[in-house]
């Protein structure tokens, strides 16, 4: 197995940070606008969005929560394996809300597109963004596109996208694995 790395560690904060500066430019004190992590892989960019936003420049009104979309997927029942749903940690209504998913890669757009009707269960947004941190761009099965986009990468099929989170696997780094 081969792999490359597409971000160090140091990359990928720059890249959390220029991500969190584009939010600011856009939604202001985000008083309406809520933060919605995608399961289970974004959620650890969330928090470090979450956290930036608030230490470093200095946003007091942050919501945000977390969505799972198992049984939202349109393959969920395709699988010998059984499911393991992660955890819903959404305590707002998104009613006439700003929403901003966000999620660590975009492939073909499939969780979005599960993300898009799970978050109905919560209310009616008035508009929903999507923050990736890598978009691979010629995956697509759905017409899905970022409205905010950390890197684009151009992969095979045969490639993953591995993003690795220090709080998980003791290091940060994005990296191109060939199976």
């Amino acid at each position: 197995m081969s792999q490359k790395e597409l971000l160090s560690a140091r990359d990928l904060q720059i890249t959390i940070r220029r991500l969190a500066c584009q939010l600011i430019e856009n939604h202001g004190d985000f008083r309406d606008t809520v933060l919605i992590g995608i399961q289970p892989r974004g959620k650890m960019l969330t928090q470090r969005l979450v956290h930036i936003l608030h230490n470093e420049y200095n946003v007091q009104h942050i919501t945000s929560g977390f969505l799972d979309i198992t049984f939202y997927r349109d393959d969920f029942r395709r699988n010998d394996k059984p499911i393991e749903a992660n955890s819903t940690e959404i305590d707002f209504v998104v009613e006439n809300k700003k929403v901003v998913f966000i999620d660590d890669v975009l492939y073909t757009g499939r969780s979005i597109r599960a993300a898009l009707t799970a978050v109905q269960d919560y209310g009616r947004p008035s508009q929903i963004e999507l923050l990736i941190l890598i978009d691979r761009r010629f995956s697509r099965h759905l017409p899905i596109q970022p409205d905010y986009c950390g890197r684009q990468v151009d992969a095979i099929n045969e490639e993953h996208v591995v993003v690795s989170w220090s709080e998980l696997h003791g290091n940060d780094a994005v990296l191109l694995k060939n199976q």
